[in-house]
């Protein structure tokens, strides 16, 4: 479980990358792995021909060495040996018994370069690393019964130098990380699009219509979510033409059975139990009509969310108090996010609302509504308390489904069931969240947090 553990803190930053950084690590670690290997095989195929390269060069300047020292009259070999030094950094040293050797490295390079240089000189020639503690390569050969060692500088025999293998490493790299960049950039580019797309229409926007081109993977998806999103908007019309059709057709012959309700010769308390459920019956299809509404497009730029709420509470706080409850409020000022005014008020509305027919205090059968508002980091929180005999924590989630009702509705108050719904729905086209908790010492409260955004005119 440890070795887990250990392995999941060191693959959780990989598991938090996006896609596009995924797709580029991927691909560029591919890449590299790819030209690892490729360089791998380019060593190993040059190797040989590379060892026959420099013992053919090695054993050639040995015999020119060599024979030039024997043609040459005895006066001018100081002289030869002095040139030899100087302009083709060869030295030429006697060499003894006595001298300390080191042999070349033990790989198969080396190994190759010293069998091959044996081949042209013969099996006795010696093939050092250095000698005494003078680095070079050091070659023997003989010259009558005369023993010589001749010196070469290991730079000189060096076919690629290190900075050459290095520059060429880099730039295949680069190249690497490049191939890997604009491949990257061909996936991501229409899963970008579509992402953006999609965030459009789940606010509520008319979503901008894909380009139906591309590659044909590519092509049928953005056709599909073409048609998908050509589909949503012509049904939510449907539904809005369908659900104000219904509207007027029972509101009409509700509105006149109350007339005749109203001129008809029954009790005042029949006549006021029909109106109750005829007013009932009116509520209900407010909601669905206020479901059915789709939300507000979202400002570029944030609404002084305190303003709206001060509008809406003096509003509620008179239809409240006129239905013999109370209201107080508590806004801190200055208040800013990223949603429709109209949307904030259907959002805060349907929270009073509920708030005033399920949340009334078992004491006095009144309801004792408190709307406060204030910033907590990042997110704005909007809070709707009440006193009311509360619902059980089972509950709160069945309560979000649509048409889902708590107990205290089948205490003589109803409605559709929607409230909440509608809440939940207009707060996801912003990014909030609603929550529901219990409110000290008793009743509910409904907690609503918004993104914030900093106030106009400020950096």
């Amino acid at each position: 479980m440890t070795f887990l553990k250990q392995l999941g803190r060191v693959f959780r930053p990989w598991l938090r990358l996006g896609l596009l950084s995924r797709s580029f690590v991927l691909i560029a670690f591919l890449m590299l792995v790819s030209l690892g290997a490729w360089l791998q095989i380019v060593f190993n195929i040059e190797e040989g021909p590379r060892a026959a390269q420099l013992a053919q060069r090695i054993a050639t300047t040995v015999s020119i060495t060599r024979s030039a020292l024997i043609y040459a009259a005895p006066p001018e070999r100081p002289s030869l040996l002095l040139d030899l030094a100087t302009q083709e950094s060869l030295r030429v040293q006697p060499r003894e018994r006595a001298d300390i050797l080191e042999p070349l490295p033990h790989s198969s390079y080396w190994n190759n370069v010293s069998g091959e240089v044996r081949k042209r000189l013969g099996n006795e020639t010696a093939i050092m690393w250095s000698v005494n503690q003078a680095p070079g390569i050091w070659i023997s050969f003989n010259i009558n019964e005369d023993l010589y060692w001749l010196v070469f500088d290991r730079d000189q025999l060096r076919l690629t130098t290190g900075r050459e293998w290095l520059g060429w490493v880099a730039a295949s790299l680069t190249l690497a990380l490049l191939g890997a960049a604009i491949s990257v950039r061909f996936i991501n580019q229409p899963l970008s699009q579509l992402a953006k797309v999609a965030q459009q229409l789940a606010r509520g926007m008319t979503p901008t219509p894909l380009p139906e081109k591309g590659p044909v993977e590519i092509r049928d998806m953005n056709i599909a979510f073409n048609r998908m999103a050509r589909d949503l908007r012509q049904n939510e019309a449907d539904r809005e033409i369908m659900l104000a059709g219904i509207s007027h057709d029972l509101r009409t012959p509700l509105a006149r059975i109350r007339l005749e309700i109203e001129m008809s010769h029954m009790t005042d308390e029949a006549r006021q139990a029909i109106d109750d459920d005829l007013a009932q019956i009116n509520h209900s299809i407010g909601q669905l009509m206020e479901y059915a509404r789709p939300a507000g497009h979202v400002p570029e730029a944030g609404i002084d969310v305190s303003l709206v709420l001060k509008e809406l509470f003096e509003r509620e706080r008179s239809h409240t108090e006129s239905l013999g409850g109370e209201m107080d409020a508590s806004i801190q000022p200055n208040l800013q996010a990223r949603i429709s005014a109209n949307d904030l008020k259907r959002i805060v509305s349907n929270l009073i609302e509920n708030a005033r027919r399920y949340g009334r205090s078992a004491s006095d059968q009144r309801a004792h509504i408190s709307l406060v508002a204030y910033q907590s980091g990042n997110h704005l929180t909007i809070e709707v308390r009440d006193q009311g005999v509360g619902i059980p924590q089972t509950d709160i989630q069945r309560l979000l489904r649509p048409f889902s009702r708590g107990e205290s509705a089948r205490t003589g108050v109803s409605g559709a069931g929607l409230g909440l719904s509608i809440v939940e729905r207009l707060l996801g086209q912003v990014g909030g969240k609603f929550t529901l908790v219990p409110n000290a010492p008793r009743g509910l409260l409904a907690r609503i947090e918004i993104p914030k955004v900093k106030p106009q005119g400020k950096a």
